[in-house]
């Protein structure tokens, strides 16, 4: 429950501004407690004549929209009560269109590409992380949070990027229609390729703006000692890089990073974790092309988020085994065993979500370098889905040691993979599973 009492200690406390950056909202009690919460801070607000409190969500039109109680359902009673400072926009894929959108079921057409930055911010601090607002990661879903508190210009940052991609997004309105703004090219209905110029332009604005005015801040913090105040009197250690990875709309500024980190680790030591363990080509060629030892913590088929799933779903743990036992054969090809080392995370009655790395310079026992937020390192969240999430660079010991605690703890519930793993009763693969797996791994 601390997740769900800590976002409700945050509205509470917000003077400005809540928004909120996620693939969905869940529907169950807990969730409500967050709608309420929200309602209670709007109606404080307007009892304040000096208060301009607004709040803006950002969730994903297909799963937002799924079934008869939503998301949107959720929030709609905001939406109609107060209109001029609630906002909820729902990003559509360019590539869920025509036929196709026609065609694959409501329960699949999230696939094809979703909204799947998870951020939220409460005035000027953020909490950046890889889970939703539903209640599992409430109570027993394993993810990771980190609070960036009273951090200014990073929450100004997100804010932005939200803003942005909330106004190439669907607008729900109070009668749970939706329309885009004015001016705006129709995701869906439009051209394809003006709907992407046009979003990255006005993403791209963002990350530009932000990158300018950071250097300019630089620049006068560095030729002005009047500013010593401003640009803190000690220097920094620790620095907050955002990283966005939008590939349908041509930003791969994350994908990019990513890769130049994984090339370049020479003798150092990598921590990688993702709930849904299903590498890119390029970034399996660089974990078993490069130097750096490497330990990936991947969930168990009982706390695969699919597990015990109804119809075709219940067999995605099934291809996410074939898929780790593929990995772990090249692993063992390569003669590999003793540098690159699979974990599989294990918790009674809990699932697993939790994603991002920690890197280790060679002979050194803390992590200098994390990344965090929401992307899992597969073909996914390099090439259909909106991400986003924190490169945290850290010359700071007591930093250095929580998050290497951080990393020791998920770590604490697994177990190493060795070639008896894939032996076990429950790591059987059915036939049918092993030939399509070829062909879907690119949409999960």
């Amino acid at each position: 429950r601390f997740y769900s009492l800590e976002w409700v200690a945050r509205i509470n406390t917000a003077k400005r501004r809540v928004v909120l950056a996620s693939l969905y909202l869940g529907t169950g009690p807990l969730e409500q407690d967050l709608v309420d919460c929200m309602e209670e801070a709007l109606k404080r607000s307007q009892e304040d004549t000096a208060a301009d409190f607004k709040v803006s969500v950002l969730l994903d039109y297909t799963r937002g929209s799924r079934g008869k109680n939503n998301s949107r359902t959720m929030l709609l009673p905001l939406l109609q009560r107060f209109p001029e400072q609630m906002r909820v926009c729902l990003y559509h894929t360019p590539d869920l269109r025509g036929l196709l959108r026609l065609l694959v079921p409501e329960r699949f057409n999230e696939t094809i590409g979703v909204q799947h930055i998870k951020a939220y911010l409460f005035d000027d601090s953020l909490i950046i992380s890889g889970a939703n607002l539903s209640d599992s990661y409430f109570t027993n879903r394993q993810d990771r949070y980190v609070l960036l508190e009273d951090c200014r210009e990073v929450a100004d940052f997100f804010a932005e990027l939200v803003r942005a991609v909330g106004d190439v997004s669907l607008q729900l309105g109070p009668d749970d229609t939706v329309h885009m703004k004015e001016g705006m090219v129709h995701p869906y209905k439009g051209n394809r390729l003006e709907f992407s110029a046009s979003a990255r332009q006005q993403i791209m604005e963002v990350m530009n703006t932000a990158r300018t005015q950071r250097h300019m801040l630089d620049l006068e913090c560095s030729e002005d000692s009047d500013l010593e105040l401003e640009c803190g009197e000690e220097p920094s250690d620790t620095w907050v890089f955002p990283l966005v990875q939008m590939k349908p709309l041509g930003i791969r500024l994350d994908e990019e990073v990513t890769q130049r980190l994984l090339r370049e680790a020479g003798g150092d030591t990598v921590y990688l974790t993702s709930g849904y363990f299903n590498l890119t080509q390029t970034y399996m060629k660089l974990v078993l092309g490069t130097a750096a030892d490497y330990s990936i913590l991947m969930a168990s088929p009982e706390v695969n988020g699919f597990f015990g799933a109804k119809g075709v779903a219940g067999a995605i743990p099934e291809a996410y085994v074939h898929l780790a036992h593929q990995f772990y054969r090249k692993v063992c090809d390569l003669g590999q065993q003793g540098r690159v080392r699979l974990h599989e995370y294990h918790r009674s009655d809990w699932t697993f979500h939790a994603k991002g790395l920690w890197y280790y310079l060679e002979g050194k026992h803390h992590p200098c370098l994390t990344l965090i937020g929401s992307p899992n390192f597969g073909y996914r969240s390099v090439h259909r889905d909106l991400e986003a999430q924190l490169a945290i660079l850290t010359e700071n010991e007591e930093l250095q040691a929580h998050l290497q605690k951080e990393q020791e703890l998920l770590y604490q519930r697994s177990t190493e993979v060795s070639s008896s793993t894939f032996k076990q009763p429950n790591r059987y693969v059915k036939l049918w599973v092993k030939l399509v797996t070829p062909l879907i791994k690119n949409f999960f």
